[in-house]
């Protein structure tokens, strides 16, 4: 459970898992994948899935775990045509999920990676499934299409984006000058920051309210639907975006 508080939150919009939901047929067939790659503390890491969720967790070690399970809907052959890719090197790991192209294959690949808590995470991505990053310094771009994100106890420049879900970010510390962002379109977004946090806050929601524990200096706007303020005396940029749904700025809180 996250030191803040902030995990335990059941959220309206939240989407069935896709290996999950198949893994409860009675006809689902599973292969696991399970390899360990040395990585330097501040080395790089990226994974790109399609259809399946991906959490991954900062842990005390130099080096990269990765544990996937591929689930397919009906064929066990199926699960030879999905490959999955790993490039390793000392400063940096990427994995990738390929399917093959022009071609239907039911089959999910769920993963749970560990990677050392200061490694730059540059890109997380999926299609179908929901993302969720905790324990890590240095996180950039989270993507995905039908799912949520969530990313607790985190920092660095966190760029958030989904289609169908919604976006939760726990911001343990403030990013650098380039800010963070969270956007989707059909759900809500819930962020928490610190009660000290500098920042300059662009909220929109076009069918939605926002609402903030933190006092905010408000500037005005010509857009409807549009909020621009301080927090503090401002500083870094924190852009947050969603159509259908509400926008959420809250206190990061310590558990007791």
């Amino acid at each position: 459970m996250s030191r803040h508080g902030f995990r335990g939150t059941v959220f309206a919009f939240c989407l069935p898992l896709v290996g999950a939901l198949w893994a409860t047929s009675g006809y689902a067939i599973s292969r696991d994948f399970d390899q360990t790659y040395p990585l330097q503390p501040c080395g790089t890491f990226e994974l790109q899935n399609v259809n399946g969720p991906v959490e991954v967790q900062g842990w005390d070690r130099n080096e990269v775990e990765i544990h996937a399970v591929k689930i397919a809907k009906q064929q066990g052959s199926d699960l030879e045509r999905v490959s999955i890719e790993v490039d390793a090197r000392p400063d940096a790991v990427a994995v990738t999920t390929r399917y093959p192209q022009n071609e239907g294959v039911e089959v999910a690949v769920e993963y749970t990676i560990h990677v050392p808590h200061r490694v730059h995470v540059e890109h997380i991505g999926t299609v179908n499934g929901t993302l969720r990053i905790s324990g890590l310094d240095n996180v950039e771009d989270v993507h995905t299409v039908n799912g949520d994100i969530e990313v607790f106890e985190a920092g660095g420049n966190v760029h958030a984006h989904t289609t169908n879900g919604n976006v939760r970010l726990e911001l343990a510390h403030a990013p650098d000058k380039a800010g963070a962002s969270a956007e989707t379109t059909n759900g809500s977004l819930v962020i928490a920051v610190p009660s000290d946090l500098q920042a300059e806050i662009e909220a929109k929601c076009l069918n939605g309210n926002f609402y903030s524990e933190l006092p905010i200096t408000m500037e005005s706007t010509q857009r409807p639907r549009e909020m621009r303020g301080k927090l503090g005396g401002g500083g870094v940029p924190i852009h947050l975006r969603t159509v259908n749904g509400g926008i959420r700025l809250i206190v990061l809180r310590s558990s007791v």
